[in-house]
């Protein structure tokens, strides 16, 4: 994963729709858990089973809430300066993950 590339293009469509005035970490935040929600939707009333073998459109759609997941985090962490690698790591560390 190249998370450079990735923050430059969110920078860039954030910044060709004007939207750095509402990205505040707040206001992220608020969004992510938005997005958090459509994902858990998903499986939501399936089996374990049901819901380890998404395929065709639901896995589609899964796809996309991760990403959207994924996208609001990173801004997340491009608003206050955070490396999510670093963050990551330190917390695998912290709770003996690795």
């Amino acid at each position: 994963m190249n998370i450079e590339l990735i923050k430059e293009k969110i920078q860039k469509f954030s910044d060709d729709r004007n939207w750095n005035s509402h990205h505040n970490p707040k206001n992220l935040a608020m969004a992510l858990s938005v997005e958090t929600a459509e994902l858990v939707e998903i499986f939501q009333w399936l089996t374990l089973e049901e819901a380890a073998n998404l395929q065709g459109a639901k896995k589609e759609h899964l796809k996309e809430e991760i990403a959207d997941v994924a996208i609001y985090l990173i801004r997340i962490c491009m608003k206050l300066d955070i490396s999510l690698e670093e963050a990551i790591l330190s917390k695998m560390i912290k709770t003996n993950f690795c």
